[in-house]
């Protein structure tokens, strides 16, 4: 895969984890979403941060697709939380990490289960510090094993 097709990747990923974030925050519908970041977000400057151009049809498989499968996707994950924990107690934007990733993992067999995780362990840098980001690593690297037999 060529850098710039590996960097727009990565763009579309961090744009679907805030999209999801969006979507569980303010229950903006998905069209509107979709549309939102398509003439707004993907590849503009918003306060002298241009954000990178991402790869607009994975970033539209990752946030449809997350939510379609929403109800198996949060079964997945939470079967491999700690005892004690759910998906409610984890945070919006690790839910929308967890979600992105852990729908890659199931439905996008094109893309190595090594790429997702080192992707989606990057994003959660942006948001938090190493202990969540080592979460993270384990939590989409347990629903790898059993989504990738």
């Amino acid at each position: 895969m060529s850098a710039t097709r590996s960097r727009s990747r990565s763009a579309a990923r961090l744009a679907a984890v805030q999209a999801l974030y969006q979507m569980e925050m303010e229950g903006t519908p998905l069209a509107k979403l979709l549309h939102e970041f398509h003439q707004h977000r993907l590849g503009a400057t918003i306060e002298d941060e241009t954000y990178a151009d991402a790869e607009v049809d994975f970033f539209d498989d990752i946030v449809s697709g997350a939510d379609a499968r929403r109800e198996e996707i949060d079964g997945l994950i939470g079967q491999r939380l700690a005892e004690g924990w759910s998906l409610e107690r984890l945070d919006r934007p690790m839910r929308a990490i967890l979600r992105a990733g852990a729908y890659e993992l199931v439905a996008r067999a094109d893309v190595p289960v090594a790429t997702v995780i080192s992707e989606y362990v990057d994003v959660a840098h942006a948001f938090y510090d190493k202990r969540e980001t080592g979460f993270v690593n384990g939590l989409l690297d347990a629903i790898a094993k059993s989504a990738r037999n």
